[in-house]
């Protein structure tokens, strides 16, 4: 019941940012976010046997995000000379032995949480984000849901019992049935919408392409998922954190997001460079 409520709770809000917030709540959130979930990534960091400099880099995340809303076009040089001001400070306060370690750990925790989050923001304000992000949202819930419930009911082969023992390929393949249903099924009702006047889900390309592009999210979702098992158990911890009852941590509800958003990222760029 829990996870249920929770669930609820952070389903509702996070609609109500992308669908009813102005540009700079959004943004904030998105910060919060990338903030609590490098928080856990840090922690787990030093579990793995370094020292990171925290402080460092949670402000050097919260400067991309402040990049975004005053100059979005500077997001990666940005990102590049905080990778260069933590090599500097490592190479000041670490051991000589493990300055490489330490200036890698917490520039990595940039790259794979701060700025996936930072991509947020920027997609909701792009043309139709709203909608290409709302087909994110529920293509990933509606994946995870099933292979949840298909792999309880049916999985027998595990996908990688080192990294997720409970992960198997039969909750895999139910998952990514469940993408495509669903994902289908958000585009049927933007349809609906559009032809009674209201444009707020707009997806304009053919029903095979929103088939395709579900099941490619889905992957990446679910690669995103191992991957942060994967720093979970080098770290020897089964959560990130115990922030949301039911869930564990934040870094455990965002984990497939962190790769599946900057997927559709790269796909959008593709189509406004060679198809418009």
């Amino acid at each position: 019941m829990k996870r249920v409520l929770t669930g609820i709770v952070l389903i509702s809000m996070i609609l109500l940012l992308v669908l009813d917030a102005p540009y700079w709540l959004q943004i904030l959130a998105a910060a919060g976010i990338a903030e609590l979930a490098l928080h856990e990534y840090l922690v787990l960091a030093d579990a793995s046997g370094t020292q990171v400099p925290r402080w460092l880099v949670l402000l050097c995340a919260a400067v991309l995000f402040a990049v975004i809303y005053w100059i979005p076009g500077f997001l990666l040089p940005a990102l590049g000379i905080s990778g260069l001001l933590l090599l500097g400070v490592c190479a000041l306060r670490s051991p000589t032995e493990r300055v490489l370690a330490d200036t890698s750990f917490s520039f990595f925790g940039l790259m794979y949480v701060a700025y996936p989050l930072a991509l947020a923001p920027l997609m909701l304000a792009q043309e139709n984000g709203k909608a290409l992000f709302l087909f994110l949202l529920v293509v990933i819930w509606a994946g995870d849901i099933t292979a949840l419930y298909v792999g309880r009911a049916w999985g027998q082969h595990r996908m990688s019992p080192t990294l997720s023992p409970k992960k198997t390929w039969e909750g895999a393949a139910g998952s990514v049935v469940g993408s495509i249903v669903a994902g289908l099924g958000i585009v049927a009702i933007g349809g609906l919408l559009y032809a009674h006047g209201t444009v707020v889900l707009m997806y304009p390309q053919p029903w095979w392409y929103w088939g395709a592009m579900a099941i490619l999210l889905n992957i990446a979702a679910q690669i995103g998922d191992l991957l942060e098992s994967a720093i979970k158990r080098g770290a020897g911890v089964k959560d990130s954190g115990t922030l949301l009852p039911g869930h564990g941590g934040v870094l455990d509800r965002i984990d497939a997001f962190l790769l599946a958003l900057p997927v559709l990222w790269c796909v959008l760029i593709f189509q406004q460079l060679y198809f418009m």
